[in-house]
C-alpha cells in the first residue's frame, strides 16, 4: 500500500526520477513549453506549480528552496521577478497540457506542457445613460409645420460661394498694379521738384577774366617792384661810373 506517497514511479529509481524532473522543470521555465509523454507531463505540472508558488512568495527562503530544485540561477531570478505580475492574481493552474497524439516509434502518448499567460478577464460594466423625458409639453401641429417651413427656407438659402483661385489671382494683380502706380507718382513728384529748384548759374567769360585778373594782381605788383629795384640799381651803378671818370 502506498499511503502518503504522492507521484508516480515511471519505472525509475528515486534519484533518477528527481534528476529527470529537475531538468524538465528548468527547461519548462526557461523555454515556457516542452514536449514529453503524457504521464511525465502530468507529474511535471506538480513540480512547476510548486516552484511558481515559491516565486510568488518571493522571500529569501523561497528563493533558496527554488534554487534547490531548478538547475540554473538565471531562470530562478527571472521567474522571481515576473511571477507576481504574471501569476499574482490566481492561485494554481499555471500550466496547460495539450495532447499531440501518439509517438511514431512506440505509440506512446505525446503531450505539450506550457505556461499559461494570464490576463485580466474581468469586464468593466458599461454604464448606460438613462434618457430623461423632456418636461416641456408637446408642440401643436401648426407649430411643427411652421418649424418645418423655416428649416426648408434655411436650406434653400445658398451660402455665398467662396472666392475661386482666379478671382484671388486677379485681386493680387490689381493690388500689384496699384502699388506700381503709387511708386510712379512718387517718382514723378520728385522729378518735378528737381526741375523747379533753381540751377546754379554758370560763370561767363567776363566773370572768369575778372577772377583771373584778381588772382594775378598781387603777382604783377611784386614783379613791378622787382623791376623798379633793378632800374634803381642800374642807375646807381651808372652814377658811380661817371664819378670815377
Amino acid at each position: 500500500m502506498r499511503h502518503r506517497k504522492a507521484g508516480v514511479k515511471l519505472n525509475r529509481t528515486p534519484s533518477h526520477r528527481n534528476a529527470m524532473f529537475r531538468n524538465m522543470v528548468t527547461s519548462l521555465l526557461k523555454h515556457e513549453r516542452i514536449r514529453t509523454t503524457g504521464p511525465k507531463a502530468k507529474e511535471l505540472r506538480r513540480w512547476a506549480d510548486h516552484v511558481i508558488t515559491l516565486a510568488k512568495r518571493g522571500d529569501l527562503h523561497a528563493r533558496r528552496q527554488a534554487l534547490a530544485i531548478v538547475r540554473e540561477k538565471d531562470v530562478v531570478h527571472k521567474l522571481f521577478e515576473t511571477a507576481n505580475e504574471r501569476f499574482g492574481s490566481v492561485s494554481g493552474g499555471y500550466t496547460r497540457i495539450v495532447k499531440l497524439g501518439r509517438r511514431a516509434g512506440d505509440a506512446a502518448p505525446i503531450s505539450m506542457i506550457e505556461l499559461v499567460v494570464r490576463q485580466d478577464t474581468k469586464k468593466k460594466k458599461s454604464k448606460k445613460k438613462k434618457v430623461k423625458a423632456d418636461p416641456t409639453p408637446a408642440k401643436p401641429a401648426a407649430d411643427e409645420k411652421a418649424a418645418k417651413e423655416e428649416a426648408k427656407a434655411k436650406k434653400e438659402v445658398k451660402a455665398e460661394p467662396a472666392p475661386s483661385e482666379k478671382e484671388e489671382e486677379t485681386a493680387e494683380k490689381a493690388a500689384a498694379m496699384v502699388e506700381k502706380q503709387a511708386d510712379a507718382a512718387v517718382e514723378e513728384t520728385a522729378e518735378e521738384a528737381e526741375a523747379k529748384s533753381p540751377a546754379p548759374k554758370a560763370d561767363t567769360g567776363d566773370e572768369k577774366e575778372k577772377k583771373s585778373a584778381a588772382k594775378s594782381a598781387p603777382a604783377k605788383k611784386a614783379a613791378a617792384k622787382k623791376d623798379d629795384k633793378a632800374e634803381a640799381e642800374d642807375s646807381g651803378s651808372q652814377d658811380k661810373s661817371k664819378k670815377t671818370e
